[in-house]
């Protein structure tokens, strides 16, 4: 019995992690790639450091804190030599975040802090959901002064400590709209939340949510995750989330896929 489900020999097997496999061969491979290209797009569009190669992807936006600049390993290879490569491909010295979809083993004798274990959720194209409502006008950044808004609201409500006091172009440059889409929701003309959606490999990253103290309890939060998550409708949309998050993802009818690994170099 045994002998008669070993593959011919020679024949070679898919591990789901070959550069050159289909993304959708799995959902972890497609939100794996796309947050690997969420790491560079931003920097690369900037002409900010990066670096996009088959093992792990990575990019600096900034040298004032690690959230702005990420390190992806896009297989499950050891950890220890995409930080050596990450250390000769990238500026000296930046803090950046190094997220893994696999366990990592301790990192700390090469440098970096464990910042936590946050779960993977995903939410599928054609899932019927009620959508959330605020009394915010939500609206899609087209030019340099809504992009400012959403760096403002970014910095100040998610928040971001270590790019305070505000300053433009702290994270994000014009070129940013090329490849992401972007929307801030508005009381008046005030600026009170603001979310992104990234494309890619068949997958849409939602990220930088944030909603100012003024603006919590309005269903902000929720009603802009929704634009950013529904942006492409045909394609899984994927958060890391955090624990305390996850319940408005969850009504939004995300689903735990796994936990992913987070480390800071400082």
């Amino acid at each position: 019995m045994a002998s008669s489900i070993l593959p011919p020999e020679g024949e070679a097997l898919a591990t789901g992690w070959e550069p050159g496999l289909d993304p959708a061969d799995s959902i972890v491979r497609q939100a794996v790639l796309a947050r690997a290209s969420w790491a560079v797009d931003a920097p690369r569009r900037a002409g900010k450091p990066w670096y996009d190669g088959a093992t792990w992807a990575g990019g600096i936006l900034g040298d004032r804190g690690p959230l702005t600049n990420w390190v992806v390993p896009k297989q499950p290879v050891d950890p220890a030599s995409v930080i050596a490569e990450a250390a000769r491909e990238l500026p000296a010295g930046v803090p950046y975040l190094f997220v893994s979809a696999w366990p990592t083993g301790d990192l700390r004798p090469h440098g970096l802090a464990l910042a936590g274990h946050p779960p993977l959720m995903v939410r599928f194209p054609g899932t019927a959901t009620t959508p959330p409502t605020t009394g915010l006008e939500i609206r899609q950044v087209t030019d340099a002064a809504g992009l400012a808004d959403a760096e403002r609201v970014l910095v100040a409500g998610y928040p971001f400590p270590e790019l305070q006091p505000f300053e433009p172009h702290c994270l994000y440059d014009t070129s940013f709209l090329e490849g992401s889409t972007v929307w801030v929701g508005y009381d008046g003309d005030i600026p009170l939340a603001t979310s992104t959606a990234h494309n890619a490999a068949g997958l849409t990253v939602v990220e930088n949510v944030a909603v100012m103290p003024a603006a919590r309890g309005r269903g902000a939060g929720a009603a802009l995750t929704w634009t950013a998550t529904t942006h492409h409708p045909d394609h899984p949309a994927a958060v890391i989330a955090s624990d305390n998050g996850q319940p408005v993802y969850a009504r939004l009818n995300y689903h735990r896929l796994e936990r992913w690994t987070v480390w800071v170099r400082p």
